[in-house]
């Protein structure tokens, strides 16, 4: 359900992206631009709608291979981005790029996680050898719809040079971690493993909570059409 979500925004902004300079060229109302921060990297769309209020919309992504251990049990972990953003900007000062901006992002940030294989593992406060435990892999991720707000600097549609320079700051809101962890081993279906593991998951989660509240900070380059 959530990949179905990020897939129809998305197909809904590749249009916009489409059609929109193609509806209003020439009138200085659309910009095109490439950006990149903590969101990943990529592309964007401004659309004029009054004087001080712009929409933006795209779509962001990178991915990031590393590892981190937890309660002694190293994991291989990859870390996807993945997001669309629908933002409505207000240039408060008309003649000024400052903007303060809200809306919705379509977010699809999550980490997946295999533990790496090693003779033991600590569950729960329980000790598990590695013929029950099998592989153990884990997986992170969000609410699939997420409030952002910020702060920015930067007008991609007003008057003047087409070429623009802009930066964000902000927050998304992306809610407290889901976390999971499974077992391949015949272990898997014990209900007292089971429980251990719950265990295991609340700890991750506490850990993890401050990406609650993920920071949003990018760079980008605009051209007005």
């Amino acid at each position: 359900m959530k990949m179905k979500l990020l897939k129809s925004s998305l197909v809904s902004a590749t249009l916009l992206l489409g059609i929109a300079p193609s509806a209003v060229a020439g009138t200085g109302d659309v910009a095109l631009g490439v950006k990149g921060g903590t969101l990943g990297i990529g592309a964007e769309v401004t659309v004029g709608l009054l004087p001080s209020l712009n929409l933006r919309t795209g779509y962001n992504a990178f991915n990031y291979n590393g590892t981190a251990t937890k309660d002694n049990i190293d994991y291989d972990y990859k870390l996807k981005l993945g997001s669309l953003p629908v933002l409505v900007d207000w240039h408060p000062i008309p003649a000024s790029g400052f903007r303060l901006s809200t809306g919705l992002v379509f977010n699809n940030n999550k980490v997946d996680a295999t533990g790496k294989t090693k003779l033991s593992y600590s569950i729960g406060g329980t000790t598990y050898s590695s013929a029950q435990l099998g592989t153990l892999t884990g997986n992170i991720d969000f609410n699939s719809t997420a409030p952002y707000a910020g702060i920015g600097w930067g007008n991609a549609v007003a008057k003047g040079s087409p070429l623009s320079l802009s930066c964000d700051v902000g927050v998304l809101f992306q809610g407290t971690p889901k976390v999971s962890l499974a077992a391949s081993g015949p272990i898997a279906t014990d209900a007292t493993f089971k429980a251990n593991v719950a265990k295991e998951e609340a700890t991750i989660r506490d850990t993890t909570d401050n990406f609650k509240y993920y920071p949003v900070v990018s760079l980008g380059l605009a051209y007005r059409f």
